[in-house]
């Protein structure tokens, strides 16, 4: 007989709303003075407790008159449970910014791996310091961040790439680095030395489209090495290249930022490549002779004194 498809992922992981009680528990070490910061009633938080208990087949407490203690299992799930809350975290401030809110105070252009990647922890940062500052998110290439910030649209953007573009004053936040990747059961996948740039130049490669900065920096680096090969595929966004080159149509070359889950997961393959300067600025980035003030100041410092996952400052 077949055996049963597993169960959806949404029936095997707990809701945010129990892990956020766990990670409560774990600060207070009572579930009473748990449930009361959460904003609920201490026998809801117990039966929500078993509940997901239930769910994951684990022992998460150890309760007794004298409070509520992790279990070893339950030690670990509330670490895996903090990530999972920050990366909701990170969702809600980049989603609240791309809505289209008439009261916005800062409105932000960023490329589509800022965006992605690095912007909505900036955000959250903004948000603990700043909280009544509203903020609008406008995402696109490069060149797109530069034509909004010209027109007026933004008041400050984020550009990868290898110069300030025209019209914009900018300074360098960050530093990104491109790398080769190809799905594990492509030939590259198995070589025991380094691609050169003109073995990448002259292979047909899954690209993202003219106006992006990681194109704008991958095409000047190999351009010296010979003609470049005509793209396998031009695409508009990380998550649609990522996809080609996991399918197996073949390799592409994407900011490191943007393949960590991918590169761990081992559902694509880092290739080493030696002789080729695949390095690159991340810029914040404004209107000539306009330096940001007021709430688009505030996250451009912020922008320096938080880290840039992945990024090497």
């Amino acid at each position: 007989m077949p055996s049963e498809p597993p169960a959806h992922l949404s029936h095997r992981v707990p809701d945010l709303g129990a892990l956020e009680l766990l990670l409560a528990v774990a600060r207070h070490g009572s579930l009473g003075r748990a449930a009361r910061d959460v904003g609920i009633t201490q026998p809801a938080a117990s039966s929500r407790v078993r509940s997901m208990e239930r769910q994951l087949g684990l022992t998460l407490l150890d309760r007794s008159p004298r409070g509520s203690r992790l279990t070893d299992a339950g030690a670990l799930v509330t670490d895996w449970a903090r990530r999972v809350v920050e990366a909701a975290e990170a969702f809600d401030a980049g989603a609240q910014a791309l809505r289209d809110r008439r009261d916005s105070r800062l409105r932000v252009a960023a490329s589509l791996t800022i965006a992605e990647y690095l912007l909505p922890g900036w955000l959250i940062a903004l948000r603990a310091e700043r909280p009544g500052t509203a903020v609008s998110l406008l995402a696109g290439n490069s060149a797109v961040v530069a034509e909004r910030l010209l027109s007026g649209e933004a008041d400050l953007g984020f550009v990868e790439g290898l110069s300030v573009p025209e019209g914009l004053d900018g300074t360098v936040i960050a530093h990104d680095r491109l790398v080769v990747v190809v799905a594990p059961a492509h030939p590259w996948a198995r070589r025991r030395t380094p691609l050169t740039p003109g073995e990448l130049a002259a292979t047909p490669l899954i690209l993202r489209e003219h106006g992006s900065g990681t194109r704008q920096v991958l095409d000047a680096a190999l351009a010296v090495h010979g003609p470049l090969a005509p793209p396998l595929l031009e695409l508009s966004s990380t998550t649609a290249v990522k996809g080609a080159a996991e399918s197996g149509a073949g390799p592409c070359v994407l900011s490191e930022l943007a393949l960590g889950e991918e590169l761990s997961a081992r559902r694509l393959v880092k290739v080493p490549i030696a002789g080729a300067r695949l390095r690159r600025q991340l810029r914040a980035v404004w209107p000539s002779g306009h330096r940001p003030t007021g709430p688009a100041r505030d996250l451009l410092a912020l922008t320096r004194s938080e880290p840039a996952r992945g990024a090497a400052r």
